[in-house]
């Protein structure tokens, strides 16, 4: 019986909190919750920041490997015999290099994919204010030249080096069993990257709890996210300028921050919030008419449709990557072009205008919601994927 497992998440930068530290967190309670015992080895990128000069040039090699998270690892199976090591995020303090811990000691490894950094530096496809995908149909020396990470040739080199070491090692395909795609579409990406496909599974994102469906609601649509191009913040400010009857609130931060603030400005509809902590982003959700989501990469699964779904509440998302799948158009809502701000504007309006069809949408995706995204399916699904890497493991040849 599978009873333990080692959890291993590298956590991202306080200031720009991501989605996979919600999934690695989430995870870990369900488990729990069923009985297993959860071992956690996390390192957190806020660390980072009281490194020394010189640590942080031996940083760019350890992305690579690191011989601290190897010999940590190592001690901790050796110490606990877990049944199972499933990994979140290693990038940048963790490393691949955990994968051959694990190895040595006959561990089999799942690792949870939520970006696409094992083929693209900057993890998203996204460059400039398009999808970029040169690397995955080309070569990810690419990135190099366009300086793909943080807008920095220099800094992309690590990444890229991390990347060709271990596939010139065969690191991706043999020493990690499962890997666990949040949608179809990204299990796709996955696979046109080389990795194999009888070893990519889905796991959706799914809510711990079941909150009451809320299909009253006042007449406002809501945004939540990171304030950036990729996101879509654009399209949502130029939409809106054709809305200024339909009250908006945006939540959030990032670099287009003045941009939204000044649109405030010039909008009697559109209200910024800023930052608000995840309790009163839900409360916020509950009320709200139905939930935008413009974005423009390829999102892995965005949490927040999750949540819009458990409160029966409609989205409008741009018809690109996982949202076209998550979200059925004109069943739990409507999807519209991406990078088109006219189509936004219609598809909102008309959602506003048929009410009674906006409430049976929210119906539709309450019942998707029960269907797919509680804790006890995801945790069927979950299950399913840890007996499979043991099989696999058993069952290998790993040269």
């Amino acid at each position: 019986m599978l009873e333990y497992i080692l959890m291993v998440h590298n956590y991202y930068q306080s200031h720009a909190p991501s989605g996979e530290d919600g999934v690695f967190y989430e995870d870990e309670k369900l488990l729990r919750s069923k009985g297993h015992k959860v071992k956690l080895f996390t390192r957190h990128s806020d660390a980072i920041k009281e490194f020394s000069p010189l640590k942080k040039t031996a940083l760019m090699w350890q992305i690579t490997w690191s011989r601290g998270s190897y010999r940590a690892i190592e001690e901790i199976i050796k110490l606990e015999k877990p049944d199972i090591v499933h990994v979140c995020n290693t990038f940048p303090l963790i490393s691949p290099s955990v994968y051959y811990a694990c190895h040595k000691y006959g561990i089999p490894v799942v690792q949870t994919v939520q970006n696409y950094r094992l083929f693209c530096a900057s993890g998203i496809f996204f460059r400039g204010n398009n999808v970029c995908e040169e690397c995955i149909e080309h070569s990810n020396i690419r990135a190099i030249k366009y300086g793909c990470y943080r807008n920095s040739r220099i800094q992309t080199i690590p990444l890229v080096l991390m990347h060709q070491v271990h596939k010139w090692l065969n690191t991706w395909t043999n020493y990690v069993d499962v890997y666990v795609a949040a949608t179809e579409f990204s299990r796709q990406k996955l696979i046109q990257g080389g990795l194999p496909a009888e070893r990519v599974a889905v796991k959706p994102n799914f809510f711990l709890s079941i909150p009451e469906s809320s299909y009253s609601c006042e007449n406002y649509a809501v945004f939540f996210g990171r304030l950036s191009v990729e996101k879509g913040v654009r399209t949502l400010l130029s939409a809106w300028r054709q809305l200024h009857d339909i009250p908006l609130k945006i939540v959030g931060d990032g670099v287009l921050r003045e941009e939204v603030i000044s649109a405030t400005k010039n909008s009697s509809s559109i209200e910024f919030l800023g930052f608000r902590p995840h309790d009163q982003c839900l409360e916020l959700l509950k009320q709200a008419m139905f939930l935008v989501m413009p974005s423009e990469w390829y999102e892995g699964f965005p949490m927040t449709i999750r949540e819009a779904y458990a409160y029966g509440k409609p989205v409008i998302a741009s018809r690109m990557g996982a949202m076209a799948e998550i979200v059925s158009d004109g069943r739990m809502g409507l999807l519209f072009d991406p990078g088109n701000p006219d189509d936004l504007a219609a598809k909102v309006r008309w959602l506003i205008e048929h009410k009674e069809i906006a409430m049976q949408m929210g119906k539709a995706a309450r019942a998707e919601f029960e269907a797919k995204y509680t804790a006890e399916k995801n945790y069927e699904i979950l299950m399913n994927i840890y007996k499979m890497a043991m099989s696999i493991h058993d069952g290998k040849d790993v040269r």
